[in-house]
């Protein structure tokens, strides 16, 4: 099923995956809006592709996220896909001194923002699906990313609970799961080893396209798909003991 004409949210929508999401789906006829807390973020991304519409929201504040259903509740009133694509990645160890802080803001955006915002939306009587990105490191962990490979699992279960609650209202719940790609997530040259997001986008639009509510690609691929005999070895090999 091709999805043409809707209209689309996508939090953290000015960079990375988002953009390319957002870039996609405007191209095959769709309207697009896009939501970040950096402004001159979103002022590129506009820039870049001008049929998108654009909002500030802090998404780690509770009271962002209720005025952003307000916003879109008065004036995207018929809006019928949200996509939780937002999402931050830090590499760090237990033992550093700012390590609770910044998994306190890991935690809001990864896991709180997305379940506010479920919530929220599943109010709105033209939303049609939701759209939880995750990673294929909700299935194995990568030990220098503790929390970000938590909040992921964390998403993961969510979506599949969300998946079956919101059976009743005819809301589809989609997961895409996209492995280690070419992006800045986490910081700038961290993925430079990664897969380009382009041939991500081709292969998840195939898989939607073909109605499946489980979008991989490569290496998430395999680890969705694998028992423990494959993922406890891939374990030792994405955290070598020193």
């Amino acid at each position: 099923m091709k999805i043409t004409n809707k209209k689309i949210l996508i939090t953290g929508g000015a960079t990375g995956i988002g953009f390319a999401l957002a870039e996609r789906f405007i191209n095959d006829g769709n309207t697009v809006i896009i939501c970040g807390r950096r402004e001159h973020a979103l002022t590129e991304a506009k820039n870049k592709l001008p049929p998108l519409i654009t909002k500030v929201c802090d998404l780690a504040i509770d009271s962002e996220r209720e005025a952003l259903y307000k916003w879109i509740s008065e004036n995207h009133s018929d809006l019928n896909i949200l996509v939780n694509n937002a999402g931050i990645q830090q590499w760090m160890s237990i033992s550093d001194p700012n390590f609770y802080q910044r998994a306190k803001e890991e935690i809001s955006i990864n896991i709180e923002a997305p379940v506010h915002l479920a919530y929220l939306f599943q109010n709105l009587q033209s939303l049609r699906t939701i759209i939880n990105v995750t990673s294929g490191l909700s299935f194995v962990p990568l030990t220098k990313t503790p929390v970000y490979s938590g909040t992921k699992a964390f998403l993961h279960s969510f979506t599949l609970s969300l998946r079956h609650l919101l059976i009743q209202k005819n809301i589809e719940v989609i997961e895409m799961i996209p492995p280690a790609l070419n992006t800045d997530l986490g910081g700038k040259g961290i993925h430079d080893f990664a897969p380009p997001v382009s041939g991500f986008i081709e292969s998840i639009f195939e898989q939607i396209d073909e109605g499946k509510s489980e979008l991989t690609y490569g290496f998430s691929e395999q680890v969705s798909k694998a028992g423990s005999d494959v993922l406890t070895p891939l374990f030792d090999k994405l955290n070598p003991k020193s």
